[in-house]
């Protein structure tokens, strides 16, 4: 095969620092924009990007050229730069350390993709720790 070809999907979460409520509803359209870019630039197109207030949910195709933590590190370091220009308030943000990144198989894309959208409503009933809990049990880590 004179080619190399590869579909790794995967879902990322990270949360803000301390969980603190940094990403209102006007910052949080041009902050995924904004990843999304990032993503695009390391040959890992986006599929969406979501979050609420404390957190943030992206699914994208994972580039074959570049290790997984190089791309969340970039996505993270480069997105809190960005978030620290766009009000006084937010020059001292920072994401959490660490991330969670999880497998997906391309039969459960739109289902993620679901899950994604419906974050707002879903954070309604289940709080975030808890809600990673579900994928450290789900995932096995």
């Amino acid at each position: 095969m004179p080619q190399s070809l590869a579909k790794i999907i995967v879902h990322i979460v990270f949360s803000t620092k301390n969980h603190a409520p940094y990403l209102s509803e006007d910052i949080r359209p041009g902050l995924f924009a904004y990843m999304a870019g990032i993503l695009n630039k390391l040959d890992s197109k986006a599929i969406i990007i979501n979050g609420v207030e404390d957190h943030v949910h992206i699914l994208c195709l994972l580039s074959k050229n570049h290790a997984p933590c190089e791309i969340v590190e970039k996505v993270k370091t480069g997105s809190s730069k960005w978030i620290k220009t766009q009000a006084p308030g937010l020059n001292s943000f920072q994401w959490q350390n660490g991330y969670g990144i999880f497998s997906v198989s391309q039969s459960n894309v739109e289902s993620v993709r679901r899950y994604i959208t419906d974050q707002e409503e879903h954070h309604r009933r289940v709080s975030f720790k808890d809600e990673f809990r579900k994928f450290l049990d789900k995932y096995k880590v």
